[in-house]
């Protein structure tokens, strides 16, 4: 039995997990807002919300064991310097996770998490282009295709009349 106890394994090893965590909660500093699984976001929120927690303690120690954690100096300036300020009122709940339904390739439930004190974007999925694929034909290239065939009908009617 699993009671009481908290970590989300997430199919990896202790370091890789650690790893991942630490990477994603860069990436969640550097662009305010990312598209993951919806397992690895709820797994990345503890993390995030420690290391603000940390950003407002602002001391040497606390700038120390973030770095120790997150593994990159300029993640760890730009959340003692940007983000840790801007949630200086809130007493917690950092970050905000908005479900986006699940994935075309393998239907994992994907997530965007993001600040909350982030000013609001869209969250609407942006139209994929089909690069290459195959699908329904538009017109026109139903009637050059048609066009096609017709062309080279034309040659072999006359053959059959010729005989």
């Amino acid at each position: 039995m699993r009671h009481q106890k908290k970590t989300i394994k997430l199919g990896r090893t202790a370091e890789h997990r650690k790893a991942l965590l630490a990477n994603q909660v860069c990436s969640l500093i550097e662009h305010q807002r990312i598209k993951t699984t919806l397992a690895k976001a709820k797994a990345v929120r503890p993390l995030a919300e420690k290391m603000v927690t940390l950003g407002k303690k602002g001391s040497i120690h606390a700038r120390r064991t973030a770095l120790a954690v997150l593994r990159q100096k300029d993640a760890v300036k730009k959340l003692f310097d940007d983000i840790a300020p801007r949630t200086a009122s809130r007493n917690g709940g950092y970050t905000r996770i908005i479900r986006l339904g699940q994935r075309r390739s393998d239907a994992a439930p994907v997530a965007f998490l993001e600040w909350v004190d982030a000013p609001q974007v869209e969250h609407e999925e942006p139209a994929t282009k089909d690069k290459g694929k195959k699908g329904k034909r538009t017109k026109g290239a139903a009637e050059a295709k048609s066009s096609k065939k017709a062309k080279k009908s034309e040659p072999n009617e006359k053959k059959a009349g010729e005989e």
